[in-house]
């Protein structure tokens, strides 16, 4: 790799471009949080200066948006969060801290996300999946989060599904919400529907549906 990189080549940088000089830990619970000290090549040419960074090191996640492709319905969770029961919005105000969201889990060591959403169907909403399509692997929030999150869609039978869910152990209180996949778009324009895993599986449904319909009926 020479040292200006061609300005008009996406990912012109790789790995061998970054250098870790130091990690530190900070905390090391549930979740880790590390301080890293590092240096990178430049888009103008040499390297940076190093410097630090903190970094919330949370694990590696799937989701399955959960989709009955003949009834076309879709089906969330609903259960508090508690990002949102801290947040502040831009304009001030305090949101709603119970969310709807598609069906997640962490991987843990040895997992692979098809059995984590495929695990996690059945805990958060009593729901085996029939069929699972895969729709993205995105980093929610790479600024200050080393989580990767592997997205999907997922058949489902929602006449078989409702009710309350969760493992009480993991303190988890969830409700399904089963609607139609036009009032969940409705929702997407009202704001109801707000974290990214269930915006991004909502927007690629709508752009899929009539595939899955021929695929999954």
């Amino acid at each position: 790799m020479s040292d200006q990189a061609q300005s008009d080549t996406p990912n012109a940088f790789g790995r061998e471009d970054v250098t870790v000089v130091e990690r530190i830990a900070q905390y090391d619970g549930f979740f880790q949080f590390v301080s890293l000290k590092l240096r990178h090549r430049l888009f103008a040419g040499g390297w940076s200066e190093t410097f630090e960074r903190e970094l919330f090191e949370r694990g590696n996640a799937a989701a399955v948006l959960l989709y009955d492709a003949k009834a076309d319905k879709v089906a969330f969770v609903e259960q508090i969060r508690i990002g949102a029961v801290a947040a502040t919005l831009p304009d001030g105000t305090k949101p709603n801290p119970w969310l709807l969201e598609v069906v997640a889990g962490m991987i843990e060591d040895g997992e692979s996300a098809e059995s984590v959403v495929r695990r996690e169907s059945i805990e958060e909403a009593g729901c085996e999946l029939q069929q699972l399509e895969h729709i993205a692997g995105y980093y929610p929030s790479p600024g200050a989060c080393s989580e990767y999150i592997e997205l999907f869609c997922g058949a489902m039978d929602s006449d078989l599904l409702g009710g309350l869910h969760g493992l009480s152990d993991e303190q988890e209180d969830i409700r399904l919400q089963i609607v139609d996949r036009e009032q969940a778009w409705r929702w997407m324009g009202e704001g109801k529907l707000n974290n990214a895993s269930t915006i991004i599986a909502m927007q690629w449904l709508q752009l899929h549906a009539r595939r899955l319909q021929q695929q999954w009926c």
